[in-house]
């Protein structure tokens, strides 16, 4: 049996989220409602792959807040920034495609991945 489920990946219903109701640990760390969205609807590799760098990198992991970019760059490529919260980057990757349709923001706080929306 096909399933008809297609992921939003303009993520249409990501104005929605304001706090959260339950918290998912994906790979040690928490994730909110709004970011399992994110992760439900197309961009799950992006999700785990900030998750990793999080955990990985001692500078990045070292801070207690982070900002976590996903910026597109041109029709198919997109770059992952993670900076201290004050423009400082501490990590960037680039990929080469990506059907991501829109650039997104989250922040790390207290071992926490959020949407702003959701601090």
């Amino acid at each position: 049996m096909e399933s008809s489920f297609k992921p939003d990946l303009d993520l249409k219903g990501l104005n929605g989220f304001y706090g959260t109701q339950q918290y998912y640990n994906v790979l040690g760390i928490k994730i909110t409602d709004g970011v399992k969205y994110i992760m439900d609807n197309g961009y799950a590799w992006f999700v785990t792959d900030s998750i990793a760098v999080i955990q990985g990198v001692a500078k990045v992991k070292a801070e207690p807040f982070l900002v976590v970019r996903l910026k597109r760059v041109g029709e198919d490529e997109a770059d992952l920034i993670i900076d201290d919260g004050n423009k400082n980057v501490l990590y960037k990757q680039h990929y080469d495609f990506t059907d991501a349709k829109r650039d997104l923001k989250l922040y790390c706080e207290y071992g926490v991945l959020m949407l702003p929306s959701e601090r």
